[in-house]
Parts: C-alpha cells; structure tokens; sequence
C-alpha cells in the first residue's frame, strides 16, 4: 500500500508537519505503508495537477484543501484554505474523520500534532523540539527580530535552507530525516552545512540591499526585490533595519511566479487592524492574519507592482 503525502514545499512548518504526520501515520494507522512525498508551491492558476494524488491513500498537510475524491487525509491552519466557497464546503460536509482545519494554530506541524494526540492518543516525546519549533517559525514567536534575522538556532537555519534550495525533491528527501533525528544533527550534516552557509552568505546580501531600497514611510516598509532573480528571503529583515515599521510588502519574482509578500511586526506594539489574508485574497491570494501573499505569473511583473503600490496605500492609510 502507497501513502502520497503532499506539503507545503520550501516551508519548514511544510515539512515538518509531513514528518509529524508520517509518525503518526505508521504508529496508528498502517505501519508497513509506502510512504512517498511530493512537495506543493502556491502558484498563479491551478494549484494541483491531475496526477497529484496517485497514492492508495492521499494527504495534503499545510497546503490548501482539495475536493478531489482521492483525498483521504487533510491538515491545515491557514485562513485562505479554501479556494473557494464549494471547496469549503465540501470540506464540511466531509465525515471521513480524516479532513481537519485548526485556523487558530501557528503551525500546521502543532495542529497535527494536537489532533493525532486528542483524536487517535498519539504520541511522540521525541519530535517535540520539532514541534516547538514549527510553532515558533511558523507563527513568529520569536523573542526579538535579532534572533529571527541572525539564525543561530538549526531550526532556522535549516528553515534558510530550505528555502533557499530549489532542487526538486531536496526538502521531500529530508522529511524522513525529520523524523528520525534531532534538528542540530541534521543542521550538521554536511550538505546541509554548505548550503547553509551559502545561503547565509547571500542573506546578508540581501539584508544591504533592503536596507538601500525600502521605502520607509507612515508605519509601512516598501521593497523591490524582483531583479533578484529569487522569491526568497527573510521576512524579518524590514523589522530588524526599520523597528518603527508597523507593516512590510515586499515584490520579488522567481521562475514560477511573481510574489508580493505582505507582513506585519510582531514586535511593534502598534494596533495592527489589517488583516493580511483578507486584503491577499482579494487579489487571488491569502495566508494568515498577520502575514500573507500573492502569486501572479511571472511575466506579469507591472501588474504585480501595481497590485503592491494598492496594497501599501491601503496599509499605510490604515496606520494613519
């Protein structure tokens, strides 16, 4: 018998909830299961292929719900879960015992969690420093922007990682490494350590050329990074040069996709009334409350600006 489990892919709380969920799998359900992995990105247009779930059972873990009649199981937590109002609810009217949604939670990684230990009596003692920081990164639980943006902890900098590495099948192949193997021992293994330092080599970089570029101005941060030739980097670096900033949005682009990524300060005691996700989903996007984005087609580079320039009037009107 084959499990697919599909994740949110290039995300740490993707991969370590697949890793969460593949314990909990072969503990309670079926242990001399195949277990294989294929990792989703968000993209502009139809987020699964057809030949997505060709397991004799199917999950999705972190990554939006689909109707598809082979999906068995399915974990969530963001807002914009659904793309739309039927996908919602067919959802509801699910009664497989195998479909859950827990918007309140950081990290999928915990949900998972938390519903394997009160539903099915899972347990497992040693992920939970997996657990823990899931729920950190995902959630921007930590103490200052300092300790976000200097990445000391393995955790963060297996998160650069992989985010950072676009070779197919890289973050799948480390997931059963997740589950078997404390997060520094993982973070010491020798790929891993050169990648790492490569991508923290050009973090730095990047942190220079925000600090030139962001456009500072009543409470929100603006940055064009789409001449980067990459999507990723750092969320937290606009709070770590600008701490007077309340909101980020920030315009990159990668092969797959045009991204605006929009954010708030989790350490600026301002009042924060915007809700990120709902503003992303009028544009086609989505995430969190409190952070969220969009992907256009990559060729659609002046409408991504565009949509960006709306945005960053609308947050800095709200901060008024």
């Amino acid at each position: 018998m084959t499990v697919r489990i599909c994740f949110h892919d290039q995300c740490f709380d993707g991969a370590c909830s697949a890793a969460v969920f593949t314990r909990f799998y072969r503990e309670c359900v079926n242990p001399r299961a195949e277990l294989r992995y294929r990792g989703l990105i968000h993209r502009a247009g139809r987020l699964f292929d057809e030949d997505v779930f060709d397991g004799d059972e199917n999950a999705i873990v972190d990554f939006k719900y689909s109707p598809s009649a082979r999906l068995t199981w399915w974990f969530d937590h963001h807002q914009s879960a659904f793309l739309a109002e039927a996908d919602a609810e067919h959802f509801r009217r699910d009664h497989s015992g195998k479909k859950f949604y827990g918007p309140d939670f950081r990290s999928c990684t915990k949900f998972i969690a938390h519903i394997a230990a009160t539903k099915f009596a899972f347990h497992a003692p040693d992920l939970e420093e997996l657990i823990q920081w899931a729920d950190i990164i995902d959630g921007a639980q930590y103490p200052d922007a300092q300790t976000a943006v200097e990445m000391r902890h393995p955790a963060m900098q297996l998160t650069l990682v992989m985010e950072g590495m676009r070779t197919e099948g890289f973050v799948a192949d480390l997931i059963p490494e997740l589950v078997s193997k404390p997060l520094a021992e993982i973070a010491a293994m020798p790929a891993i350590r050169a990648a790492f330092e490569q991508f923290y080599a050009r973090h730095l970089k990047t942190v220079e050329i925000i600090r030139e570029r962001a456009a500072v101005r009543d409470g929100v941060a603006f940055f064009d990074m789409s001449d980067q030739g990459s999507e990723g980097f750092n969320k937290f670096v606009p709070y770590y040069l600008f701490p007077e900033t309340v909101y980020s949005v920030a315009l990159s682009r990668g092969p797959e996709r045009a991204k605006i990524a929009v954010g708030s300060n989790p350490w600026n005691p301002a009042p924060k009334a915007a809700n990120l996700a709902s503003i992303c989903e009028r544009y086609g996007g989505g995430g969190h409350p409190k952070v969220a984005a969009i992907s256009l087609p990559p060729d659609q580079l002046e409408r991504a600006r565009e949509v960006a320039r709306q945005i960053v009037d609308e947050l800095r009107a709200s901060v008024k």
